[in-house]
């Protein structure tokens, strides 16, 4: 074991009041962004640890306090954050070792998101920034949604867009939604949230129990809706799903048309990580939402 994973362990034992020694660790794939391990130690204890850059130990720690705020909510099951830190080689997050199963448990995985919903903050926004995939994700406090999500989420993705390359038509026509999605919300009372704010089918699963499980968030407060629009984007998740959800906490009749431009914000990011085909992608997606405008 070299001197880095050395200081995992040490750190590990710490926390947990108990020598942990490592007896093995195994790469998990998966993971775009981080290494990811499963470490069993002597006891056959496992733990779960991403590592990166020594660099981006501010992505860790903001995923462990997201982790915290879901877990406070006592809603829907996220993995414990046991500890995190930097040695000279990498920085690391540690949690709990969870043996994930495909989201089969549809109907409740509705009642507990609906459940993390209705824990609500004073605010939209975080008390820190984190991250959307690997794009830095501002979370700076606001008390007005519509300009949190002109300034916060669409602005800083079609500025980095320019920058990526982006279409001037495209950045253009998204300026100008941009300047005007405050009247999507003019007849829409919104409250700050609680978010898992990366809901995709790849971050929920359920345990051995068949108990639904959130992980991998980018936490922020803001409108509900967005976490139910990137459910729909990429897919993963069944009528069930939206059917209880529903049922305890009912979505607005003007969902539907809000769903494209909080999905947007995704379509933006995912030009930024990836480039390609998103660029069209997101301007066909601006120029129906500025028929509404």
């Amino acid at each position: 074991m070299n001197g880095s994973w050395k200081i995992v362990m040490q750190h590990i034992s710490s926390v947990a009041k108990t020598k942990v020694t490592l007896l093995k660790r195994e790469m998990i794939a998966g993971g775009c962004i981080n290494q990811c391990y499963k470490v069993t130690d002597s006891n056959h204890k496992q733990w779960f640890i991403k590592t990166n850059s020594s660099t981006l130990i501010e992505m860790f720690i903001a995923e462990s306090k997201g982790l915290n705020e879901i877990a406070n909510s006592q809603s829907i099951r996220s993995p414990k954050s046991i500890c995190y830190g930097l040695t000279k080689d990498f920085s690391y997050l540690v949690l709990e070792f969870i043996s994930l199963k495909p989201l089969s448990s549809q109907i409740k995985m509705g009642k507990e998101l609906a459940k993390m919903h209705q824990t609500t903050g004073k605010y939209f926004g975080w008390s820190r920034n984190n991250t959307i995939g690997s794009t830095p994700q501002s979370n700076q406090k606001n008390s007005n949604w519509a300009s949190f999500w002109k300034d916060h989420r669409l602005l800083f993705q079609l500025n980095l867009a320019l920058k990526n390359g982006y279409p001037p038509k495209a950045y253009e026509d998204g300026l100008k939604l941009a300047e005007n999605c405050h009247l999507f919300f003019s007849n829409y009372n919104v409250k700050p949230s609680l978010l898992h704010g990366d809901l995709w089918g790849g971050n929920a699963a359920c345990d051995s129990n068949g108990n639904p499980i959130i992980f991998d968030p980018a936490v922020y407060y803001g409108d509900r809706e967005t976490d139910i629009a990137m459910t729909e984007l990429f897919g993963g998740f069944s009528n069930d799903f939206y059917v209880s959800y529903n049922q305890y906490y009912a979505l607005d009749k003007d969902y539907t048309t809000r769903k494209n431009l909080y999905n947007l914000y995704h379509i933006l990011n995912h030009f930024n990580l990836f480039g390609g085909g998103y660029a069209s992608q997101s301007h066909n997606i601006v120029t129906e939402l500025l028929r509404h405008v």
